[in-house]
């Protein structure tokens, strides 16, 4: 049955307020379904499906809401109900939540939580954005290096119901200190006397509250963890953060350089959330930038312009000469700052990357000047001198826009600054005042 036939149904179930079979039909459902098919309901019936449903369904079905639907809920609930519905939730996406509502929303919530939980949260809201410490959870699976496989297992079956992710056996001492991990494979394959001690990980891999989600993310894609655990600074467990987690992070960090290489702010709103004002906001500075830094290509133009005079298809020429340098820089840049996100490449690797990006325009740029040659002479009746001008000069465009757009990305993180900030702008502004120059300088030298 496809998507929209359950739909279809849903529909026609609410419709006929045949609650009963409402709720059984949205049991079958994916809680992630769910949340998507509430999007389209209006504020009477999003409150009553939301109601309808169990309410361990209904926290899951809340996490994967988006942020005005959660705050339509919230403010339409009861008391009660928010107490029971935070109490259903993992604590990392009730921080969540509470970090996208309004603060009377969240003085709300708050108050109609438990103290304990209430003392947990505010917590977690302490810790700085985008860190490791507003990520983490909780509700993981902690026992002491003393246990065997058999009492271990026991607890998991006991008490697994209320974690996130029970595929991974952290073991803390007395002092809270982290002393290894097991993966919960392990433990089911050896004899259930074994002592978990024995099966720890030789190596131990975990982050610290304050680093950046970005380093999270960096360390579990290197790593190829389910989950990492988080300690404080004096190396006591505090926490885990799962990779369902990790996964928006990378999407969000993905997004963001995105938007960058693009000459875009990020927008921390989806498009059609976000206003007419902020769209023209996120792009103008860049657009500005571009617009003013093209006075150096212009007075290029124009401080040769005699040279322009002497033959019409030197002027028709620029345009695919800034474009071709353009889209070569552009390869180059998107190559590095990839690069460095994966950690395949570093400031160290500089003079390599340069040598290999240089070899590779030789070769680019050979075979569109050859290209270009032939149609020069074949399709423009264009003298062998002039074609020849014009070919050297895309060869020496493709390998100088290649050099600048892997080298630029490089010298940017080294001096601290977000490789994607390099990437488009400043790679097109300097590539076309280059390829203009260089252009105007052979032509020189060859025609006048």
């Amino acid at each position: 049955m496809d998507w929209e036939k359950i739909q279809e149904t849903l529909d026609s179930l609410m419709e006929q307020k045949r609650h009963g079979q409402l709720r059984g039909a949205l049991m079958m459902i994916n809680p992630v379904d769910i949340a998507e098919y509430m999007k389209k309901l209006d504020r009477e019936n999003l409150l009553l499906l939301f109601r309808i449903l169990p309410k361990d369904i209904s926290a899951e079905v809340f996490s994967y809401m988006d942020s005005d639907q959660r705050e339509t809920l919230v403010e339409s609930i009861g008391d009660k109900e928010i107490t029971a519905l935070i109490n259903e939730m993992f604590v990392d996406d009730a921080v969540d939540f509470l970090e996208e509502l309004p603060a009377n929303a969240v003085k709300r919530v708050l108050q109609n939580t438990a103290p304990q939980t209430r003392a947990i949260i505010n917590q977690f809201l302490q810790y700085p954005e985008n860190s490791a410490g507003s990520l983490m959870t909780i509700e993981y699976c902690e026992f002491s290096p003393e246990m065997n496989v058999r009492d271990a297992l026991r607890t998991i079956k006991e008490t697994g119901v209320d974690k996130e992710t029970v595929y991974t056996l952290y073991l803390v001492d007395q002092r809270r200190k982290l002393v290894g991990t097991v993966p919960l494979h392990k433990a089911l394959v050896v004899p259930e006397d074994t002592p978990l001690i024995k099966l720890v990980d030789p190596s131990l891999i975990s982050v610290s509250t304050l680093d950046d989600q970005e380093v999270v993310a960096d360390t579990v894609r290197k790593y190829h963890m389910l989950s990492i655990p988080v300690v404080d600074g004096e190396g006591r467990m505090v926490g885990i953060i799962t990779s369902d987690d990790i996964m928006d992070v990378i999407e969000e960090e993905n997004t963001e350089d995105f938007e960058k290489m693009s000459g875009l702010a990020p927008a921390e709103e989806p498009y059609f959330k976000t206003g007419l004002f902020k769209l023209a906001g996120n792009r103008l500075p860049w657009l500005l930038i571009l617009m003013l830094t093209s006075i150096f290509s212009g007075a290029i133009i124009a401080r040769f312009e005699s040279v322009l005079a002497m033959n019409i298809l030197l002027s028709a020429s620029i345009p695919m000469l800034m474009d071709s340098g353009g889209n070569c820089g552009q390869q180059a840049s998107t190559l590095m700052i990839r690069g460095l996100a994966l950690g395949e490449v570093k400031f160290g690797d500089l003079t390599r990357v340069l040598w290999t990006e240089v070899r590779v325009g030789v070769l680019v740029g050979l075979v569109l000047s050859a290209v270009t040659f032939v149609r020069l002479l074949l399709l423009n009746q264009a003298a062998v001198d002039l074609a020849l001008v014009i070919s050297v000069s895309l060869l020496a465009t493709v390998i100088l826009a290649k050099g600048i757009g892997c080298t630029l990305p490089l010298l940017a993180q080294r001096i601290g600054l977000d490789p994607a900030l390099a990437a488009s702008p400043l790679i097109t502004t300097l590539v076309d005042a280059s390829s203009l120059l260089i252009y105007f300088s052979i032509a020189t030298e060859f025609i006048l």
